[in-house]
């Protein structure tokens, strides 16, 4: 009687559990199926066209055709029918360094303004961030017209620089390479001082507070004691700017003028004006890899200098 009584608790209890374990896996479906579904949809499906269509072959209007090849790859290269020519290579290297340029600067401006809201009043911090988040909420393309209305010829920051010598008259600042990095660095700012504000946050102000009972320098105080902590809202703020600085196709088609393509346009081209799939999807491909490349350098630079630990990214 008392066997027949536990196999039949055991029974039940076998029977929960399992009843339990369907109930989360619904739900864990229900949960993950959205998402999982966008991923697959709108990332996912698209690189794996673009991977086929990379090396397909360049047919009648430009659309992909068979058979399969590695033309398109050796046109983004450089080499064509009359012979190798540096023009896509220069775009690569210029998308790099415009890259470089906007992210530095985005860093230089970001910390100080990060800072500066992490230490006033908790009642203002909210208003104060959402301040630099409003001007992202504008459309690229309004925000690059009206930077090219402060850059054009005889505003008043172009006759600044024609007073300091750093312009021929009447040339103004835009369009030029100045301006693509300077709308950049305004379209992704906010992107660097959230991540940073975040980590101003959690700052160990005993940390600054000992580096400067011991007469340390401000920079050095900022390199030992305050860099460190705010490290991986830096590595997160660059991932976050780099990247689509690097792919960017807006700023640098109005604000340089057609006169400073990057990588972005580039691609842009082939599916439009330059009629070449295979070769926009090689150029998509190519942004994909260095996006790669860049997330895992991040991440080793932030073992490195975050004391062996990876930064999150």
């Amino acid at each position: 009687m008392s066997n027949s009584h536990t196999t039949a608790m055991q029974s039940g209890q076998t029977l929960g559990r399992s009843q339990a374990m369907v109930r989360e896996a619904r739900h864990l479906l229900f949960t993950v199926t959205p998402g999982a579904a966008w991923i697959i949809l709108f990332l996912v499906l698209p690189s794996v066209y673009l991977m086929a269509v990379a090396f397909m072959t360049n047919g009648p209007y430009g659309l992909p055709q068979m058979p399969l090849s590695l033309e398109s790859f050796k046109q983004l290269a450089g080499f064509g029918f009359l012979g190798w020519s540096p023009g896509n290579i220069y775009t690569l290297l210029r998308s790099l360094w415009q890259t470089f340029l906007a992210t530095a600067l985005v860093v230089i401006v970001a910390y100080p303004i990060a800072y500066y809201i992490s230490t006033c009043r908790e009642k203002w911090r909210p208003l104060m961030l959402l301040a630099v988040v409003v001007p992202s909420w504008t459309n690229q393309v309004i925000r690059a017209f009206g930077w090219m209305n402060l850059l054009a010829p005889g505003t008043p920051l172009s006759s600044f620089a024609e007073t300091l010598g750093l312009i021929s008259p009447n040339m103004g600042l835009y369009p030029s390479n100045f301006a693509v990095t300077l709308g950049l660095a305004y379209n992704f700012l906010p992107f660097m001082v959230l991540p940073l504000y975040a980590a101003f946050e959690k700052l160990d102000t005993a940390q600054v507070e000992a580096a400067q009972d011991i007469y340390a320098t401000p920079f050095k105080a900022f390199w030992h004691a305050v860099f460190p902590q705010t490290l991986p809202g830096l590595l997160a703020g660059v991932v976050l700017v780099a990247i689509p600085a690097f792919g960017m196709y807006v700023v640098p088609e109005l604000l340089g003028g057609g006169k400073g393509m990057m990588l972005g346009n580039l691609v842009a081209t082939q599916f439009s004006g330059g009629s070449n799939w295979p070769l926009g999807a090689a150029g998509a491909i190519l942004m994909l890899i260095a996006t790669f490349i860049g997330l895992f350098a991040m991440r080793r630079i932030g073992k490195r200098l975050g004391g062996g630990e990876e930064v999150v990214i």
